[in-house]
């Protein structure tokens, strides 16, 4: 397997750095961010995030440099979620955002190197991923939960507090870390709507006929452990972004 060289366009992004945990946290705030200022919406955003962390289960940043990955999943996660962006147009969002105080790159021999090193990077990442870059997320369980949710509260208490939008912000942040991988996506969708409700005090009352709490209802294998474990390692991902300031 052949390797992604760290080659001028990404130096000291990376080696200064000696917790690969900070690194990864780095590069997926990077993606996160390159993804919105392209105008991406947030599945293939997510998309883009799962590819990167897939990768490096079974990859090191001592082979493989992180950022240029990165940008190979930005590129691919469009084409997988049908919103397809040209690789002028992520070469020069990712410069600018990993060069602020340099000059827009010209259509010179860097700019070219640097296109078909993502181009061929994107092959390497299809082929550790064995081809399988299609995901299920927990956006389109988050969506119908919310609404069901907002059936079963008092219209005035829901309107009054933002859950719609911290929900939204928790899942978006969740893809700093690998939750992604190691949880259902409707699980993860639960959590961090337990996660917005306690935030804002709010409790959810009456429930159903079985007696049953709502997010056994929405998910019924979740657990409240399985919960508590997701809400913890979210929080965790919050201490790193202090840490990473």
């Amino acid at each position: 397997m052949e390797t992604v060289h760290k080659g001028e366009h990404f130096k000291g992004l990376v080696s200064a750095e000696p917790d690969p945990a900070k690194t990864h946290f780095r590069v997926c705030r990077f993606i996160l961010e390159a993804g919105i200022k392209l105008g991406m919406h947030s599945v293939p955003i997510a998309t883009a995030c799962t590819i990167y962390h897939r990768f490096f289960q079974t990859c090191t940043l001592e082979v493989y440099e992180p950022y240029l990955v990165a940008m190979s999943a930005i590129y691919l996660a469009g084409k997988v979620e049908e919103q397809h962006l040209r690789t002028r147009d992520i070469i020069n969002v990712c410069h600018r955002y990993l060069n602020s105080k340099s000059d827009p790159l010209e259509l010179d021999t860097h700019f070219w190197d640097l296109r078909d090193s993502i181009v061929q990077c994107e092959l390497l990442v299809l082929r550790v991923l064995n081809f399988q870059v299609s995901f299920q997320h927990p956006h389109k369980f988050l969506l119908h939960y919310l609404i069901s949710l907002k059936n079963l509260m008092n219209r005035h208490a829901w309107a009054r507090t933002p859950i719609t939008v911290t929900a939204w912000a928790l899942l978006r942040d969740s893809y700093h870390g690998t939750l992604c991988l190691r949880y259902p996506p409707q699980h993860i969708a639960v959590a961090v709507l337990y996660l917005a409700l306690q935030t804002y005090g709010v409790d959810v009352l009456g429930g159903t006929e079985s007696g049953k709490q709502w997010w056994q209802v929405f998910s019924e294998d979740i657990t409240k452990p399985t919960i508590d474990n997701i809400i913890s390692e979210l929080t965790q991902l919050y201490d790193m972004d202090s840490k990473c300031t």
